[in-house]
């Protein structure tokens, strides 16, 4: 004997009221996974994860505003922002997990420059909200 899978006694009340227009359970479930699927899935959320951690710290903003002047060395950002070079590789670190920033080596430097400068001009635009 094949059993159905469960569905949750909210959903099937919620059906049950005449509020939502679905009339099986089982096949609402699934489109409402398909829809959390494709607009929601757990990658894309990972990766705006990270965006919004990478964004929610003031000395990696600063160095974004910096960065947004021009691409700069990592002893440049320490010297602007008073960080140790520990500190700074941290927070680029993150940054460019988030891919916010790019680095491109020349010999023994590392310079960073802003991977999505797009995404700044629309910071900017909401600080005017």
């Amino acid at each position: 004997m094949i059993s159905k899978p469960k569905v949750s006694k909210r959903l099937n009340r919620l059906i049950k009221s005449g509020i939502c227009p679905a009339e099986d359970a089982l096949e609402y479930a699934d489109e409402l996974k398909q829809l959390a699927d494709r607009v929601a899935n757990v990658e894309t959320t990972k990766e705006q994860r990270r965006l919004f951690k990478a964004l929610a710290d003031d000395t990696r903003l600063r160095i974004l505003r910096l960065l947004e002047v021009r691409e700069m060395c990592v002893c440049e950002i320490m010297v602007a922002l008073n960080l140790t070079q520990p500190t700074a590789s941290h927070h680029l670190g993150l940054l460019e997990n988030a891919r916010l920033v790019k680095d491109r080596k020349e010999g023994k430097w590392v310079f960073y420059s802003l991977a999505n400068p797009e995404l700044l001009e629309s910071m900017h635009k909401l600080k005017t909200l």
